[in-house]
């Protein structure tokens, strides 16, 4: 599925969301959470999350931020690992937004698009309430966007698109999250076309 296809079916906003996010910390809130019945997204930059698992790329040296935990574990009990595996941060629950109430949780499948390239990643971390935005190291990498958690990412222009009821188990197969990831961006694309979307 190309990165045209999939945001040719995001075109439209039909916000989920009860209020809008900011980007960052004292930016204005002007991002709404957007849904249909098999996805939600939002347009926003991209901030990198280096927490988790500590390596050669992400520790407390590379990243003043640094947590050395994230919200879901691998299966082992163990934290993700940012460098390794393609993972986006969702806002903790709150007013403004519960993405649990949408069919979404550690593990789901979702589609991060910038420019022309697509990368399937997986709901790993839960950040700020009010902010979105945010995806692991590896996830920035993949997509030809600087990683580095200290002055890297991309200030706009980012798409992710979360597939509802969609879960990787386990959450660190990356391999499962690509194959889950472009079945259900086929169905997705599939079912705007069929609707004249």
């Amino acid at each position: 599925m190309s990165a045209a296809d999939l945001l040719a079916e995001v075109r439209d906003c039909v916000p989920v969301s009860r209020g809008r996010f900011r980007r960052d910390a004292g930016a204005p809130a002007n991002i709404p959470v957007c849904g249909t019945s098999d996805v939600v997204f939002w347009r926003a930059d991209m901030d990198i999350d280096c927490d988790g698992r500590p390596g050669p790329r992400c520790n407390s040296r590379t990243d003043p931020y640094f947590a050395a935990s994230t919200t879901y574990s691998q299966s082992d009990g163990r934290p993700l690992s940012a460098e390794r595996l393609p993972f986006v941060v969702v806002p903790a629950p709150s007013a403004l937004w519960d993405y649990r109430a949408h069919g979404i949780g550690g593990g789901s499948v979702v589609a991060v698009v910038y420019r022309d390239r697509v990368q399937y990643a997986v709901v790993g971390d839960v950040g700020p309430k009010g902010i979105l935005g945010e995806a692991s190291y590896a996830t920035a990498k993949g997509l030809g966007i600087r990683a580095d958690p200290h002055g890297g990412g991309a200030p706009s222009g980012v798409t992710y698109i979360v597939f509802k009821d969609t879960k990787v188990s386990p959450i660190e197969d990356h391999a499962a999250a690509v194959t889950e990831g472009k079945r259900a961006a086929k169905r997705f694309v599939a079912g705007g076309q069929a609707n004249g979307g």
